[in-house]
């Protein structure tokens, strides 16, 4: 029988690993600067807004964020808040977000889902709610921008469940909206916690009456106070209770109001949050589920990212801890590789800023130096060679062929398409015939800025881009040798992607269908795991 080391699950216990997901816009960058505040990560929030005045998000640190104001990158951020040890993954909320944006999310235990409450649930939110939502994680919603006017929260709370199929239970409840704002209904501990533009914190506790303590109608204005106790009547009787077990299967969501920008509500979140999230959990793998506190060290690589530090070239590869006591400097089993290797300097993020860490736990978040060792996916152990789950990829969505401007720089240009590919921000493929043009695919049409950007910030390359009329990728299987020919015709194109397997890329889904008839030797796939055979 496995012993149990105190230590490590005392740490365990401790740790909380999240996400936090939304549509652009909704704030979520700037409610993550805002629990840094909290966790003394930082001393001023750099709100994406007031770039032009040099003052940029922590969490945006490439240059084209920067520049344009947006996050296009996920990035992992560690801080201590009270008795906790957080670890926050803040990915893009750009609509033309990558496949770094779905991994990302695989090494999280919860999400935090951002809503906007003039806007209500939007297309980006749906698409990352689906992902986290198919690993039944605990998703916690924050609807914010309540200083400003927007839907009522009862027809809020009937979009979670029309358009995302979950059910909510309000922790609190706002009073009033927009100018007529005056703070939240804390439903749990029975208290307001009065608005204050200026972030402090103000709460008035009513008698033992409750809600029926004529005093708060005269601090908060009879029309809100009835209103008030008109609201929490209604979601008494009819509303979802509170269940801690539909919770972690991620079947409800706890829902809490409040202003990121003003950090109203922000800490009473916070608070009750690091109370209900899940501490990390055991993680599947190709021997069965991964104990975290009985089994000795093991993570695995979920993102790769080139050039954080563009003045020493570095590369590093994030891994999730998933068991036992990683070390400075021990030597663990590569496992695809079949190798030992040493892991001499692990680092610690608050976006672009690291430190060098001695030990790390189950849930925290560490980099790696990369030499190019690494691959998304990479399973790490200190005993054994099992292999934790294969993380998912997405057939791209749109594709461009790559010309290089200037010949001079082909090596410039080869290797950061390289290392970009093997970041994950494109996927690679070439034509068949003899030309072998290169090809890019990417999941959102952002990518392609992204590409271009860094490719001639960061190795010197100029490019070109021209986009191809395809949106649809199919890797092709077959027993028998396959006809490139017969897969290429006026709106569709015959490719092979990096590992040498054969991919169609295609106008429509009326393509796919013809092909399909036409070849019904033939087996497409969207997925090119699936072409191995010990893919489940």
């Amino acid at each position: 029988m496995a012993i149990i080391d105190k230590e490590i699950q005392s740490q365990v216990e401790k740790r909380r690993t999240f996400a936090i997901i939304s549509h652009p816009d909704a704030g979520k960058t700037t409610l993550t600067e805002k629990l840094l505040l909290f966790g003394g990560a930082i001393r001023m929030a750099g709100e994406v807004k007031r770039r032009k005045a040099k003052k940029f998000a922590t969490s945006d640190w490439m240059q084209i964020e920067k520049e344009r104001g947006i996050s296009v990158t996920s990035s992992a951020m560690q801080f201590k808040y009270k008795e906790h040890h957080i670890n926050i993954l803040d990915t893009p909320g750009h609509q033309d977000f990558s496949e770094d944006t779905y991994r990302t999310l695989t090494a999280a235990d919860s999400a935090v889902m951002l809503i906007d409450a003039a806007k209500g649930v939007e297309t980006q939110t749906i698409k990352l709610f689906k992902v986290c939502s198919k690993r039944d994680i605990p998703i916690f919603t924050f609807i914010n921008k309540m200083d400003r006017y927007g839907k009522d929260p009862l027809d809020l709370l009937e979009e979670l469940e029309q358009v995302l199929g979950i059910r909510s239970c309000p922790m609190n409840w706002p009073i009033g909206m927009g100018d007529d704002f005056c703070g939240i209904y804390d439903r749990q501990n029975n208290r307001i916690e009065l608005y204050k533009k200026d972030g402090q914190r103000d709460f008035l506790c009513p008698d033992e009456r409750g809600l029926k303590d004529p005093s708060i109608g005269n601090i908060i204005g009879d029309s809100r106070y009835n209103k008030l106790c008109e609201d929490i009547d209604l979601l008494d009787i009819a509303g979802d209770p509170f269940d801690e077990e539909k919770i972690n299967q991620g079947k409800l969501t706890p829902v809490y109001f409040g202003s990121a920008i003003s950090k109203f509500g922000v800490q009473t979140f916070l608070d009750e949050f690091l109370q209900l999230a899940p501490a990390p959990h055991t993680h599947m793998s190709s021997i069965g589920p991964i104990d975290t506190v009985k089994t000795a060290f093991s993570g695995f690589i979920f993102k790769i990212q080139a050039n954080m530090n563009p003045a020493h070239r570095d590369r590093i590869a994030f891994l999730r801890v998933c068991s036992g006591k990683f070390e400075r400097g021990m030597a663990v089993n590569h496992v695809r590789s079949g190798k030992k290797i040493k892991l001499a300097q692990p680092q610690q993020f608050l976006a672009q800023y690291r430190d060098i860490v001695d030990v790390a736990y189950p849930g925290d978040i560490i980099g790696l130096h990369d030499p190019g060792t690494f691959h998304i996916g990479d399973t790490l152990c200190a005993e054994g060679n099992f292999e934790f789950e294969r993380l998912p990829q997405f057939p791209p969505e749109h594709f461009a062929r790559v010309i290089n401007l200037n010949a001079m720089k082909y090596k410039q240009f080869q290797k950061g398409t390289n290392e970009l590919v093997e970041e994950g921000t494109v996927q690679v493929f070439r034509t068949t015939d003899r030309t072998e043009d290169l090809i890019i695919g990417v999941v959102g049409e952002l990518q392609f800025d992204v590409f271009t950007h860094r490719l001639k910030g960061e190795y010197g390359a100029d490019i070109r881009l021209q986009q191809l009329p395809y949106h649809l990728a199919r890797w092709v299987g077959s027993n028998t040798q396959i006809d490139a020919s017969k897969l290429t015709n006026l709106s569709s194109l015959c490719v092979t992607d990096q590992n040498g397997h054969i991919v169609v890329l295609c106008q429509s889904e009326s393509t796919l269908e013809w092909l399909e008839e036409q070849n019904s030797d033939l087996t497409f796939y969207a997925n090119p795991y699936a072409l191995d055979s010990n893919y489940h």
